[in-house]
């Protein structure tokens, strides 16, 4: 990959670069001014490549192409190659590039010999462009479960990025700063506000008395020690995970703990009776002597 104006600095003549860029030619252009010095179909490589290239000195790879070069996986196809560059600079996108211009732009990571933007400023920048609150909770969700970044980075980034194309990301990111993890646990979270039962916390490790790992449920109820559990079969089919999911269980019944499981589909295809389970389960826990365990190991 090179820009044309570089081949005529060593010495390739115009007229044979657009030879050679020709229709059956051994090269080809991806963008005006950038070639490919091969006549195969382009890589995503290639496309980021001609895209920093296109932005031309101080551009910055971001959005979801920044994200896999993080190593994020929960990241939505985008054809557009998302580019930062500084506000006083005039490059306008073309083809498959998105040009942006900036005051804020990233000190950037290298990845590959490439400057990429932080994970915070990618997921954002990616959020902005993106119509579907699931997917862009899923990126989100991924980017701090795997502690690439914290919900409070995610926070100050929204808060810099002005109002255009932010609500989406805003009420995707609302579940997350609660303590949720995944777009299952959002759902959960939105129909725990709806029941009407008193508030608990997300992703908290529970000890027993003589501080004892448990567990770490998807949702507490301190107040009367209860825990709920969305488990999927993607993380919980196969013989270890099966083999986690029963000692876990058997866990919470030798520390009589009250435990509701749910299927994440159930969320949305039948809130109402998950709603009707959860008071049940709730009503179960609150009915009995609340069992010593804590939030916090004895010291």
């Amino acid at each position: 990959m090179i820009r044309a104006v570089d081949l005529e600095q060593i010495g390739v003549p115009r007229r044979t670069i657009s030879r050679r860029c020709a229709e059956g030619g051994p090269w080809r252009k991806l963008l005006p001014g950038i070639v490919l010095l091969s006549s195969g179909t382009p890589t995503d490589e290639h496309r980021v490549r001609a895209g920093l290239l296109h932005a031309g000195q101080d551009a910055v790879l971001t959005g979801t192409w920044a994200l896999r070069r993080h190593g994020l996986e929960r990241v939505p196809r985008q054809e557009e190659v998302h580019v930062l560059i500084p506000a006083n600079r005039g490059v306008a996108g073309v083809g498959f590039v998105h040009v942006e211009r900036t005051t804020r732009l990233p000190r950037p990571h290298l990845r590959s010999g490439l400057p990429v933007a932080p994970v915070p400023r990618a997921v954002i920048d990616a959020a902005r462009r993106l119509t579907g609150e699931d997917e862009i909770q899923a990126m989100m969700a991924e980017s701090v479960q795997r502690r690439f970044c914290t919900t409070d980075m995610l926070t100050r980034e929204l808060d810099q990025a002005g109002r255009n194309g932010t609500a989406l990301p805003r009420k995707a990111l609302v579940p997350l700063l609660a303590g949720a993890r995944s777009v299952a646990e959002a759902d959960a979270w939105r129909l725990w506000r709806r029941s009407g039962l008193p508030p608990g916390r997300w992703n908290v490790p529970i000890f027993d008395a003589n501080g004892n790992y448990l567990a770490t449920p998807d949702f507490w109820c301190d107040e009367v020690a209860f825990a709920w559990e969305i488990d999927s079969f993607r993380h919980h089919a196969g013989p270890d995970g099966h083999r986690a999911t029963v000692a876990r269980n058997a866990r919470y019944a030798a520390a009589g703990i009250v435990v509701l499981q749910t299927l994440p589909s159930r969320l949305r295809t039948e809130p109402d009776e998950v709603q009707r389970e959860l008071r049940a389960a709730f009503r179960a826990a609150q009915a009995r002597p609340r069992p010593n365990v804590v939030l916090k190991p004895a010291a």
